[in-house]
């Protein structure tokens, strides 16, 4: 059974900083393409970040809004991803997700998804 576990979330102030971490049980996390989503209050859940498999160079992907403010790495010993945010801002309150694609390249239709975290951010 595939189980992803987000923690790291909380109440930052803007500009600055948290890690969040989803933890992979049932799968290896190298062999799957993964990553992040998020959904603000009142809006739809949408594309943060992505890694791809390890077999496909383990690229990256990210959503305009967060490029070179967001850092999406994965730790194969620990079977783990995580997302490092950094210069945050009021808008990138929401709850973040977890995810995990059953392809190796693009996290486009995840087949898992974890509980989330939430990420407040206040001005």
């Amino acid at each position: 059974q595939v189980q992803l576990v987000e923690s790291g979330g909380g109440l930052v102030q803007a500009g600055g900083s948290l890690r969040l971490s989803c933890e992979v049980s049932g799968r290896r996390a190298s062999s799957y393409a993964m990553g992040w989503f998020r959904q603000a209050p009142g809006k739809e859940r949408e594309f943060v970040a992505s890694i791809a498999s390890t077999i496909n160079f383990s690229t990256t992907n990210y959503a305009d809004s967060v490029k070179g403010r967001f850092t999406i790495s994965r730790d194969n010993t620990k079977n783990t991803v995580y997302l490092q945010l950094k210069n945050l801002k009021p808008e990138d309150t929401a709850i973040y997700y977890c995810a995990s694609e059953n392809g190796g390249r693009q996290l486009v239709n995840p087949a898992y998804w974890g509980q989330g975290t939430q990420v407040t951010v206040s001005a």
